[in-house]
């Protein structure tokens, strides 16, 4: 049995289906709540589905959302504005993912990889609740970065009665979601085992490691074997625990033993599955979050139906409740789903907010302005010029930084370039590359990039990031062009100690401005810093795996050797 009953929302009168019963092809119930009016007038349903729990998004009803760096910021609540989804005229249907809250079934490694696909699941979803005598059989989807992915994987099966997809924040190419250049990021972490402002996954019982079920023990002891002799790894605990005791952080286990992207994240990934979306999609991704940007471009290029992108402000994490968005959303819903002429579809397929001139670029692709990529070259005494050095390296000597492992120091060395203030605004738009001529005494460092507009006075705002792990250099001829570098990320190339190599970083894609009077702003380390005006704005655990070995880097910027940044400026 079901329990309905009416709730007070914000003054309104919500009722709410709990616990709903949703069965799956395989004989699984999956559990469900439906918020919808007091009456019982059918209507069109926004579905979301995640392992973050039901009762932990219901909390939209009560708690006011939260920014970074408030400490009741939670990332897990990501289902949107219950209350507002009702007054707009939907019902919204909030599902526990198969094995999580009160759903039944078992979940095997990230995203049910090796198990039922979660695209299945949700394809069983959709379609029964199209059949509920509270629903009017037209259904579209909500939520963001989890509940986003779940938003493709659900449109590749092609479910009869999804008539459209709003996504802001999703992930979609989920060896990028953890590994940056190849650097391990740490925020999976968090959201899968709740840590550092988060709540983490509802599983009812553990996830089962993909590794641990699919893979033979032999298999399973060389890759533990050869992680814990990563230095990388050796100095950091939860790694070290999690490899010797997997059961208890299966998910997470997966994912340090597969340092190379290839079939282990290819086989469901969203990006893969795109052209086989037919719905009308919109995409929503704010600035700030490089990574996640460069996947949500590609995205929207492979969709072969209607479709849009936004790129919106700065900073780069939503609230929690989400409530941002909902606008657009709408106006989109309303459009393709009840059959409002809105005027949405009269407006640019791409539209992108340009950081300093707090202005939207529109146009039909990304990015939406004609742009020429030219280089800024790194100068002596921490300069950036457009004019490359004309001394040779025994004259230009290199700049240099030795960094100690974290465990023996908490300061974090940083090289800086700088331009000369602007006369005129100078805008950018896409993506960009660093090509560095680096020495190193180890096998491997990190090179972690950040890009600033700093304006009169030294105040500051990021503009994107760069990471590059140095055995993860090679690139891929095939896709790389001018100011847009690729790599496959598939083997580790250890760097010859005391051998200057050029690494060539990709510049996640951004937006922005430069203000007469502003300078840009390169700055190099091989960590990141513990604290600064960008970090606060982002969970704790948002940073990558620090580099376990004391590495002296020399950076060769001389006319032998031409490190310089490769940027999207516009045309006209």
């Amino acid at each position: 049995m079901t329990d309905f009953r009416t709730i007070s929302a914000g003054g309104r009168n919500v009722g709410v289906h709990k616990d709903l019963r949703v069965p799956m092809r395989d004989g699984v119930a999956l559990v469900a709540d439906a918020y919808g009016a007091a009456d019982s007038e059918p209507r069109p349903a926004l579905v979301a589905l995640s392992p973050y729990g039901k009762e932990l998004q219901a909390l939209a009803l009560t708690m006011p959302p939260q920014r970074r760096p408030s400490p009741m910021w939670d990332g897990c609540i990501e289902a949107g504005d219950i209350a507002r989804v009702v007054d707009q005229g939907y019902v919204h249907v909030i599902g526990d993912l198969r094995g999580s809250g009160g759903s039944e079934g078992e979940h095997i490694g990230n995203y049910n990889a090796g198990g039922v696909s979660l695209g299945q699941d949700a394809y069983d979803f959709i379609e029964w609740v199209a059949e509920q005598p509270w629903c009017d059989g037209r259904v579209g989807m909500i939520g963001i970065s989890y509940f986003g992915s779940m938003q493709l994987l659900a449109a590749a099966e092609r479910p009869p009665h999804l008539k459209a997809l709003f996504i802001s924040g999703g992930h979609y190419d989920f060896y990028e979601t953890t590994y940056h250049g190849g650097i391990m990021w740490f925020m999976p972490r968090a959201a899968r085992e709740g840590r550092g402002g988060d709540s983490g996954w509802a599983f009812t019982d553990r996830v089962k490691s993909r590794m641990l079920e699919t893979v033979s023990d032999e298999q399973v002891r060389a890759r533990v074997a050869a992680r814990l002799a990563d230095p990388d790894v050796q100095a950091w605990p939860n790694l070290v625990h999690t490899l010797h005791y997997p059961t208890n952080h299966e998910a997470w286990f997966d994912i340090i033993t597969n340092e190379f992207d290839g079939e282990w994240y290819e086989e469901r990934n969203p990006i893969n599955l795109a052209a086989q979306v037919e719905v009308p999609v919109w995409l929503q991704i704010d600035q700030g979050r490089g990574w996640t940007i460069d996947g949500t471009i590609e995205t929207f290029n492979r969709l072969g139906g209607p479709k849009k992108l936004t790129i919106g402000s700065y900073p780069p994490m939503q609230s929690r409740p989400w409530v941002e968005e909902h606008d657009k959303m709408f106006r989109w819903y309303d459009y393709w789903i009840k059959g409002i002429d809105n005027g949405v579809m009269d407006e640019p397929a791409v539209s992108v907010f340009v950081e300093g001139t707090r202005e939207y670029a529109e146009g039909a692709e990304f990015p939406p302005k004609p742009v020429e990529h030219r280089p800024l070259y790194l100068r002596t005494r921490g300069r950036l010029s457009a004019e490359p050095e004309a001394m040779d390296a025994t004259a230009a000597a290199p700049d240099g930084f030795y960094q100690a492992p974290l465990t023996v120091t908490d300061k974090v060395e940083v090289l800086r370039w700088t331009t000369a203030p602007f006369e005129e605004a100078v805008e950018m738009i896409g993506t960009g590359a660093a090509h560095l001529f680096v020495e190193i005494d180890q096998p491997d460092t990190n090179l972690i990039m950040r890009f600033w507009d700093e304006a009169p006075g030294a105040a500051r705002q990021l503009l994107t990031s760069a990471y590059l792990k140095a055995s993860h250099r090679e690139l891929d001829l095939e896709l790389t062009t001018e100011g847009n570098p690729h790599h496959p990320h598939t083997r580790a190339v250890p760097v010859e100690p005391g051998v200057v190599e050029e690494y060539v970083l990709r510049i996640y894609p951004f937006a922005a401005t430069l203000l007469p009077g502003h300078r840009l702003v390169a700055e190099l380390s091989n960590d990141e810093p513990l604290s600064d005006e960008h970090n606060a704005l982002l969970p704790p655990d948002a940073f990558h795996l620090p580099v376990g070995r004391p590495v002296t880097h020399k950076v060769y910027r001389d006319a032998e050797h031409p490190s310089r940044l490769v940027l999207p400026f516009t045309k006209g």
